[in-house]
């Protein structure tokens, strides 16, 4: 289905992806705030200004959308997800300080992410406990806090001592609502060299069966001495695509590349 063939309501308006209407109101038209005349209006709200809020909303609109497109496809009502998101760009803009330096956006969409993402737990059918969900939220909220007041996010231990609770708490209670994905979802692509979520999780436990591992070396010793080094840190290391291109100094796609390649090269000989 094309963009421009999916829509649904919102508020009474129909949105399009990529021409959308709210309230009348067609958002491909509404104007594109410079980071400068963001950080008068946020000044101005400040001061109280409710004139400087409204512009500061409308202009922030797009945003919004921007963020509920990642969210589609996941059975949740386009209306809820947009107006949830709304709600997560009044907090940005209401807890924002322009006296940090740091850009709106850099700050808005992880509130509006976070907004959205604790509606779509609030309706996850995995049941959580009201205490572990509460400790959750409340560590998501100091989260919130410190990047308004320090312009980054806390570390874990950060926000443990925040809660005054063992990290090992927070960090459950973390992972007990945050939504299943799948290994085979798209994480990035290069020049059609997709790199999946499974290509990012690493073998802590490399304890293979030594056979096979003799068996990859000879078949190794035709490769390379880069794409040698690639498998031996993928699959003898256990690291991931990522900390292997980080130790190697190319890009992940570059890793990911000469992995397949190396890897077709011992199928035809094995």
């Amino acid at each position: 289905m094309l963009l421009s063939q999916v829509s649904f309501w919102v508020g009474g308006a129909e949105m399009y992806y990529g021409k959308v209407e709210i309230c009348g109101i067609n958002t491909s038209r509404l104007p594109v705030l410079k980071e400068s005349e963001k950080m008068d209006l946020l000044r101005k709200i400040k001061e109280g200004d409710t004139s400087a809020r409204e512009k500061m909303i409308s202009g922030n609109l797009r945003l919004v959308l921007s963020v509920v497109q990642k969210f589609t496809g996941r059975g949740e009502n386009p209306d809820d997800l947009f107006q949830v998101g709304c709600i997560g760009l009044i907090k940005a803009i209401d807890h924002f300080d322009p006296g940090l330096d740091v850009r709106f956006s850099t700050y808005g969409v992880p509130m509006i992410v976070g907004e959205i993402r604790r509606f779509l737990r609030d309706n996850n059918a995995v049941r959580v406990s009201r205490s572990m969900r509460d400790t959750a939220y409340r560590a998501m909220q100091v989260k919130e806090d410190y990047l308004g007041k320090k312009g980054r996010e806390p570390t874990m231990d950060e926000i443990a001592k925040e809660l005054g609770m063992p990290r090992e708490q927070v960090v459950i209670a973390l992972e007990s609502i945050v939504e299943p994905v799948s290994l085979y979802e798209p994480v990035y692509s290069d020049s059609g060299d997709t790199i999946y979520m499974l290509d990012q999780i690493g073998d802590k436990d490399c304890e293979t069966g030594w056979l096979e591992e003799i068996a990859l070396k000879e078949a190794m010793s035709n490769l390379s001495p880069r794409e040698k080094k690639i498998l031996a840190l993928r699959f003898f290391s256990g690291k991931t695509q990522m900390e292997v291109a980080s130790e190697i100094h190319i890009s992940q796609a570059q890793v990911s590349r000469l992995e397949k390649g190396a890897l077709d090269k011992i199928k035809k000989q094995i």
